[in-house]
């Protein structure tokens, strides 16, 4: 990517919201906009390169001002970032290198006092392989007690030298890693869907699932309003003696009887966790990922279980107005299953950033839909058009916000911001690109630390330089750029935040028929209606009072890939 991207122009600022106490809707997650936030790449108070706990608190104002009701908190936990804090050390206490629990408290009473809730990231599969319980594996001998609360296996071949199975992780490479007994000898092996660093827990074992109780109770007694469960669909394994190969699990089908992934005995996990939530007054909710097929996640969203799940159907979508149309009618058709809301999502900590994946031509973009051969060829093959995505990006997300259900919004995305493809090997941080060389270089390009100004030797994210590299073209997409172009991208998620939450209707939809195969259009309950053109050409607009826009237009006529939103006559 050359240069600056250029902004296109849009909606004036919204100035900050007033201080105001959170009510106690049982459900105000229903229709919430939730702003992630990945705390080592937000904002950084003490200079060491990472943002913090106290980074985030200084910006409330910002958040307050954005118009969001939530913040997502990714993994906070202390961590050797083998996996960006998705390795957890321990579940019931703050990395030092970003805070303390007295950073935590007051953090939460600082965005509440906003009128902001706190998600925050829990990780149940797997802990870290520093976490108490796995040294004291490691320390104990085959067949004990503390063994048990991981997934061990007698290796395969003379002396047990080959891994229980030839099983692949997540992230690339072998998903068993032998230990060294403690007299020295070669020893077991462990299981660890994804880094070797993150040994899967046991849920079997009685003791993993009352830890993991108390756990829930620790944060929601710090008042913490949620969770977003991480790999919710992994926790509960029942291997078999002898295990399939890898290709004989793959050919399993994941219909609740799988050893590995979607067990139907996993939702006697959460039945158990929502008594706890129900402790509490709001009652505490929990958003799953889980990567099912689209019939099974109804259960994880359930009323008995965790409330909502992620759909990640609209993100995995062409900016195209058949399979945004169908996506978003089976989704709601979906969520009126489990009797819960649906979740919306563009962007988040693991996927290319979306004005990115929308600016890749058609071609690549039908080959290459996550990013994953232009990030390898350092984002100059196929050549990016950094203008088109941002454009569809802007309707994409206007498109989002005025659907019924969660939106869920990834942080830098109010910025416009793209993918930083042209990392340097030496700066990558991903335990993917470490495990699958030539393959994929990883999830750092979305992970860069935020622009805040447009100078500094990090863009303001802190006193010093980031944790990773950033590129100069951060600098016009930063918050003081756009803080002074009423038609920049992060005054048009302002203008839009306090649109739709004084928009607010029911959890329904109507489509309007537009009479062009390239323009979707529906209703809301309350008398407003959303018109996207997908198409090349502009369309005509329906009558109506002009709301917001995603690009800006004058007379009868909507721009091509602009999303608008209109109050009926």
């Amino acid at each position: 990517m050359k240069g600056p991207i250029p902004l296109p122009h849009t909606s004036t600022a919204v100035a900050p919201l007033p201080s105001t106490e959170l009510s106690g809707d049982q459900h105000w997650w229903r229709q919430a906009a939730v702003y992630q936030i990945y705390p080592r790449s937000f904002a950084d108070a003490d200079g060491n390169g990472i943002g913090d706990l106290r980074g985030i608190a200084s910006r409330v104002d910002y958040l307050q001002g954005l118009g969001i009701d939530a913040v997502w908190l990714s993994p906070f936990y202390p961590s050797a970032l083998a996996d960006g804090g998705y390795d957890v050390d321990d579940y019931r206490d703050v990395d030092p290198k970003i805070g303390t629990l007295q950073d935590f408290d007051e953090l939460v009473k600082a965005l509440h006092g906003a009128g902001i809730r706190l998600i925050v990231d829990l990780v149940p599969n797997h802990t870290s392989d520093r976490h108490a319980w796995f040294r004291e594996a490691l320390e104990s001998p085959p067949g004990s007690a503390a063994r048990d609360r991981y997934i061990f296996r007698d290796g395969t071949g003379p002396g047990g030298d080959q891994p229980p199975s030839d099983w692949q992780s997540i992230f690339g490479g072998p998903a068993w890693t032998r230990i060294t007994e403690p007299d020295g000898s070669p020893g077991q092996w462990y299981l660890h869907s994804f880094a070797q660093e993150q040994p899967d827990l046991n849920w079997k074992n009685p003791e993993v699932h009352e830890d993991f109780l108390t756990t829930l109770r620790f944060w929601s007694d710090r008042g913490v309003d949620g969770f977003r469960v991480d790999v919710a669909h992994g926790l509960s394994k029942d291997l078999p003696e002898r295990l399939p190969t890898q290709a004989e699990l793959d050919a399993l089908p994941k219909d609740g009887t799988h050893p590995i992934w979607d067990r139907d005995e996993v939702h006697e996990i959460y039945r158990a966790w929502r008594e706890v939530f129900d402790e509490y007054t709001p009652a505490k909710f929990g958003v799953a990922e889980a990567w099912v097929d689209s019939a099974r996640r109804p259960q994880y969203a359930s009323p008995e279980g965790l409330g909502q799940a992620f759909n990640f159907d609209l993100l995995e979508a062409h900016f195209d107005a058949a399979q945004f149309r169908d996506t978003v009618t089976f989704n709601l058709e979906l969520a009126a299953q489990s009797g819960s809301s649906s979740t919306w999502v563009l962007s988040n900590h693991d996927v290319v950033r979306h004005a990115t994946r929308y600016g890749l031509p058609p071609k690549a973009a039908e080959e290459d839909k996550d990013g994953t051969y232009w990030l390898l060829s350092g984002g100059t093959a196929p050549e990016l058009d950094a203008a088109t995505g941002l454009r569809r990006a802007r309707a994409a997300t206007l498109f989002e916000l005025a659907l019924p259900g969660s939106a869920y919004l990834y942080q830098g995305e109010e910025l416009g911001l793209h993918e930083v493809a042209n990392i340097p090997d030496s700066a990558r941080q991903d335990p993917t690109f470490f495990r699958s060389p030539g393959v994929s270089v990883g999830r750092d390009g979305c992970r860069v630390p935020l622009p805040w100004s447009t100078s500094g030797a990090s863009f303001g994210f802190g006193p010093g330089e980031a944790h990773l590299p950033q590129p100069e073209w951060f600098s016009a997409h930063s918050v003081e750029a756009q803080e002074a172009q009423a038609d920049s991208t992060l005054n048009l998620y302002r203008s839009a935040l306090s649109l739709r939450r004084d928009l607010q209707a029911d959890e329904t939809l109507e489509w309007i028929e537009s009479g062009h195969r390239e323009v979707l259009a529906f209703r809301r309950s309350n008398g407003w209606i959303c018109v996207t053109n997908f198409g090349q050409q502009p369309q005509p607009l329906p009558e109506g009072e002009v709301l917001v826009s995603s690009e800006p237009f004058t007379g009868d006529q909507i721009p091509a890939e602009t999303t608008v939103w209109l109050r009926e006559p």
